[in-house]
Formats: C-alpha cells, structure tokens, sequence
C-alpha cells in the first residue's frame, strides 16, 4: 500500500507540472502525507513484534498499535487543517483549473484508493504481535499469578451462557491506515464531482467547496480516533461488560465476591486482569478466568492465606 501510494503521488505531482495544475500538486503532496502516516503504520507493527519478547514491556508491546494509531490521527488532522486552508484560500482566489487532465488524474487516484481499502479489508481484526508467551506462577502466601497466551486473533468466549462483546478487539492502527485510504478516496470524489461541474456547468467555485467539506469529515474521522485511542493509552477504556464477566466466573467458581478488580487493554485483543478475591488459593480462579475469558492475556489473583 506504501508503494502504491507513493508511485500515485509522484504521478499526481508530475501531472501536475506538466498540466500547470494546482489541484493535483496539492493532492499529490497530500497523497505523500498519507504514504508517511502509512508508514508510521507500519513501523508501529514491526516494532510491537521486535519487542515482543522484551522484559522491559510489563505486559507486552501490544500498546504500540495504539500508539500507531494515535500518531496516525494527529497527522490526519493535520491533514484536515491543511485541506481546509488551501481550500479556503482558493474559494477567496480562484484558479485556472484544466479539468478533463485534472479529473484523469484524480479517478486514477480513486482506483488505487479502493485497492488500498480492499487490501486493508482483507484483514479487518489486524494481527496482534505484542505478546510471545505465557506463564503462570503462585505463591505460597496465597497470590497466583497468571499470564495467558494472546494469539493475536480476535477472541470469542463460547461459555454456553454468557457472552462478552470486549472479545471484538480494535486494532486502530490498522484502523487508522484505513481511515486514511478512505480521507484520500473521499478527496478524490469530492474532487471528481466538483471537477465535473466546473467543466460542464461552469461551477469552479464548487472544488473548494468540496475541499472544505472533505476536510470536515477528516477531522470528524481523526477526532473520533483520537479519542479511541488515547483511552487505551491512559487506561481509561470502558471495560464494565468485562469486567461484569469476570466477577460472574468468581463466583460460578466459589471464589465469592471480587473485593478489587482493575481491567486495561494491553494489545488490540488482549487485556490485563487484577482480582482479588477472600478467599484460600488463587490458581483454580485464573484457570477458570483463562479458560472461559480468553481475551485475558494477563491475569493475576490475589487471594487471602
């Protein structure tokens, strides 16, 4: 995808150079924005597998998706910010546009904006890379400790009761590359149709126009992601329906009531569960936690002596 966007961006531009358009210069510099968030895309999931096995990540490198993510908003908005204001200043200076080479350009920058979002749609869950292994260990005092295995797939817990939603983890890194293919599939739309009616109807002012409107759903876009990922960052992500989950197997198990639980993601499909229970011996709770939750990658029990 990477490749496929930087050979659209340097087409874009050199159109643009010979054609004398300002509107495929811009598109084709805002086309190597996307190839960079790409990029950072990338580099957010060979740095979670590299890291996988490194002692120094308490409980795996699986955040660096999110953290990908997050990158890849900020540089959205960017994106929408730049879109806007070249659009308005275009709407106050307007510019000769040579449409039919100007709408060439930008349909075959729609067609390798849809493979793109067919290459990302083959993989909507994402991989996770940011755990290699597993243990488990308890004390003699009463604390069992537990580390599950995350396999990198989306989890399902098929307890014949209960069901929990939270297994349908969101990689927003991949997420994020997506949402970009799709602000440059949006632009390219926006700038075929208002092409189309500048060269028929003689409606020029309609490319800015668009450009604005265009630049509004990337920010509504990037906020959004924002906001998804800096919760998952700061351990502010809204876990009660899995939580709700674990405090039921507690007490299906006979461990009773949880008197603490804390529950964070640690990677697009794992999380971390710390319970403490009153109750003697901690390992037959995370077994039971392990078997019937398995979207737990890390749990550890604290139980009374």
């Amino acid at each position: 995808m990477i490749g496929l966007t930087l050979v659209t961006m340097i087409a874009e531009i050199a159109a643009g150079m010979i054609t004398g358009s300002m509107a495929l210069l811009a598109d084709g510099w805002h086309m190597g924005t996307h190839a960079a968030a790409l990029g950072i895309t990338a580099f957010a999931y060979w740095y979670a597998r590299s890291r996988s096995g490194d002692a120094r990540f308490t409980f795996g490198s699986g955040k660096a998706a999110s953290l990908g993510g997050f990158a890849s908003a900020v540089s959205l908005a960017m994106v929408a910010l730049l879109m806007a204001g070249e659009s308005l200043h275009r709407l106050l200076n307007p510019q000769t546009i040579h449409f039919r080479e100007a709408m060439a350009v930008a349909a075959l920058g729609l067609a390798i904006n849809l493979l793109s979002a067919w290459l990302l749609g083959g993989d909507h869950h994402g991989h996770d890379h940011g755990h290699s292994h597993g243990h488990g260990h308890g004390h003699g005092h009463g604390h069992g400790h537990g580390h599950g295995h995350d396999h990198g797939h989306a989890h399902h817990d098929h307890d014949d009761h209960h069901h929990d939603h939270h297994d349908h983890g969101v990689d927003h890194n991949l997420r994020a590359a997506f949402l970009h293919v799709m602000a440059d599939a949006v632009t390219s739309v926006a700038a075929i149709i208002a092409l189309a009616a500048g060269m028929w109807w003689g409606l020029g002012w309609l490319d800015p126009v668009m450009g604005l409107a265009g630049s509004l759903l990337i920010a509504v876009w990037s906020w959004g992601l924002l906001r998804q990922t800096a919760r998952v960052l700061l351990d502010a992500e809204d876990t009660r329906e899995l939580e709700q989950s674990i405090r039921r197997v507690a007490q299906e198990s006979g461990y009773g009531a949880a008197t603490h639980l804390h529950v964070w993601r640690v990677s697009p499909q794992g999380f971390a569960c710390i319970i403490a229970v009153d109750h003697p011996g901690g390992e037959g709770l995370r077994a039971a936690l392990e078997s019937r939750l398995p979207q737990l990658a890390h749990v550890t029990v604290e139980a009374s002596a």
